[in-house]
């Protein structure tokens, strides 16, 4: 087995004993010049010191397994971009040939983009600092997402649970995803006042019809596994729990073919939209500096709900 070790082997055993030595995303606070979405990181990130990591990842026989481990819905904020960014730099050198993603989070796959960080950075950043520190934030995550979206391996996503917003466009970013019958997607954005600003619009309506965007993005509504499948984003629906599994056969099927073919089909069958999600950036911008926003983050925030983010 190739991997990458990054953690202490304990640490590693201890939070997975299927994993040995595993690559990590941050476990403590960010460092140098990281620009937080818009402000400086939650409490919750800023204690994160002794906690296990929020992302890991090996590779074995070929096929690497990147895993989400952030309670409590892998939510992306400065933290979880700063450890996607070290595992993209690391992907193309990685000696594999496909790429599982999943989650190890009983809630999901990722409930989208941390919002209290983004709040927090709203109250405590001074008023013309807002929309450089987003727009540096924003060029940060499309950059990763754009780098998942085109890796030289056939990348499969494992979604159980909630896959909303930003976690919906980072699973818009495999070449393949398997999903169990818990599993539900959706765009809550413009309960925000926003609309997805992570490449979610152009990644989606490259693999299915503009009806299709408009529905989810326009209603705010949710759909399940099923439906993904009949409206063709998602490859597989298989029973609760079994996601993973099938991803990884998958993954070893994939990791069988030709590199260079199989690098080229991905390249021919699935370009980048790059001008659309230009201007996906632009709307997201001119959006966030509207009143609403704040207000809508607000309430998000204060909420009571153990899950504000369901629709």
């Amino acid at each position: 087995m190739r991997s990458r070790s990054c953690i202490d082997e304990r640490a590693a055993r201890k939070a997975q004993p299927a994993l040995r030595k595993v690559g990590r995303g941050a476990s403590g606070r960010g460092h140098g010049n990281a620009v937080p979405l818009p402000g400086p990181a939650s409490g919750r990130r800023d204690q994160r010191r002794g906690m296990p990591p929020m992302m890991r990842w090996e590779t074995r026989d070929e096929i690497c397994e990147l895993v989400l481990a952030d309670e409590p819905c892998n939510e992306i904020g400065t933290h979880m971009l700063e450890a996607l960014e070290r595992f993209v730099a690391e992907a193309r050198k990685l000696p594999a040939r496909a790429l599982v993603i999943r989650s190890e989070v009983r809630s999901g796959f990722s409930a989208g983009a941390d919002l209290r960080e983004l709040y927090a950075g709203i109250l405590t950043r001074p008023r013309e600092e807002h929309v450089p520190a987003l727009r540096s934030f924003l060029d940060r995550i499309h950059a990763v997402m754009d780098a998942l979206d085109t890796l030289p391996m056939t990348t499969i996503g494992a979604v159980h649970g909630v896959c909303f917003g930003g976690g919906f466009e980072l699973a818009l970013t495999c070449d393949l995803l398997v999903a169990d019958r818990t599993a539900r997607f959706g765009f809550p954005e413009l309960r925000l006042g926003l609309i997805p600003g992570f490449g979610g619009i152009p990644r989606l309506r490259r693999e299915v019809g503009n009806a299709v965007v408009r529905d989810l993005l326009l209603t705010g509504r949710t759909i399940n596994a099923k439906k993904a499948a009949t409206l063709g984003f998602v490859s597989q629906v298989v029973a609760p729990g079994e996601a993973t599994d099938v991803a990884r056969r998958m993954a070893a099927q994939a990791a069988r073919f030709d590199r260079d073919a199989a690098v080229t089909a991905k390249a021919f069958l699935k370009p980048l939209p790059r001008e659309e999600l230009a201007r996906e950036k632009e709307h997201f911008v001119r959006l966030f500096q509207n009143p609403c926003v704040t207000e809508a983050l607000r309430r998000f925030v204060e909420s009571k709900d153990v899950r504000p983010y369901l629709p």
